[in-house]
């Protein structure tokens, strides 16, 4: 494939930091992204996706599905040819389970304080 067909990408997570960029094959598709976004996470952030279904990447304002390619996926509004692309990285906040929930219900529930009025 030749260099020009490449596309420049980078990703802007939540707190501005970047990932890339990088070139990647129109045919790339948005599930690799994201594999590759989840092994170049930052460390140290307090939020950490820890699989590529805690990630959504945006582009031009559409949150882009797994199964298309980046060339499907691409918004051409306003491109400039040999630009750099910035996708946005939002990462789906950690789940509790109806267990964990209950547990810190009950912990709530304990740290009450009670007042009685005579």
């Amino acid at each position: 494939m030749a260099k020009e067909d490449l596309v420049e990408l980078k990703f802007r997570i939540f707190d501005g930091t970047d990932i890339g960029p990088n070139k990647y094959e129109p045919s790339t598709t948005v599930a690799s992204l994201k594999e590759f976004i989840l092994a170049q996470w930052p460390q140290g952030k307090d939020i950490a996706p820890r699989t590529i279904n805690d990630i959504k990447l945006i582009n031009g304002g559409k949150i882009l599905e797994n199964n298309r390619t980046i060339a499907e996926s691409r918004v051409p509004v306003g491109e400039l040819p040999g630009g750099v692309i910035t996708m946005h990285v939002v990462v789906r906040p950690p789940v509790f389970d109806k267990n964990s929930e209950k547990q810190l219900v009950k912990s709530k529930r304990h740290s009450r304080c009670r007042c009685t009025i005579l």
